[in-house]
């Protein structure tokens, strides 16, 4: 027996637009938050014992 598919719910009018600047206000203000510095470290200790990793 097969299941309905149920639409996808579409914002309109006041909760759209208010979505939308939520939306931009995050990308805007949260952009970059999160600290990748100790991964980056991991990664070039591993690229450069595999010799694929030059610096400069």
């Amino acid at each position: 027996m097969a299941i309905e598919i149920k639409p996808i719910p579409v914002l309109r009018g006041k909760a759209a637009a208010r979505f939308v600047e939520e939306a931009d206000r995050n990308a805007k203000e949260r952009r970059g938050s999160i600290d990748f510095t100790k991964q980056v470290e991991k990664m070039r200790a591993i690229l450069k014992r595999s010799r694929l990793y030059r610096e400069g």
